[in-house]
């Protein structure tokens, strides 16, 4: 594959990480944003209690998606990408593991494991 389709994919994890990051800082205490995690999560109390842990934490994932761009743009922004989607796989498993839900695996890890193995594969 293209080095054209991994930077597209690159960008793909990137902006999910960045709309990851807009619900977390702005939007968490309204319910939409919180109700998928209700085992963890009470009732909305709860939810709004923990909301500047989630503005930190999206904070982070807004860190993860600007050092994406970053090795977009960058001369030679290969090992900045890879650095960037091996913190994205992590962040995914440890998501898994402490919200004891499989969404971080479908939304971080395995685009960014795909990713990984194209820009793998296109030489990047």
């Amino acid at each position: 594959m293209s080095s054209k389709v991994g930077n597209v994919m690159v960008m793909f994890v990137a902006l999910i990480h960045a709309g990851v990051a807009v619900v977390e800082m702005f939007f968490w205490k309204e319910p939409w944003a919180h109700e998928r995690l209700n085992q963890l999560l009470t009732s909305s109390d709860v939810a709004i209690k923990a909301a500047p842990i989630v503005t930190n934490a999206g904070l982070y994932n807004g860190f993860i998606a600007v050092g994406l761009v970053w090795g977009l743009r960058a001369r030679g922004g290969a090992r900045i990408q890879v650095f960037f989607l091996v913190c994205v796989v992590v962040a995914g498993i440890v998501g898994a593991f402490t919200l004891r839900d499989w969404v971080p695996l479908v939304l971080q890890t395995v685009p960014a494991v795909v990713t990984l193995l194209v820009i793998s594969k296109s030489g990047a």
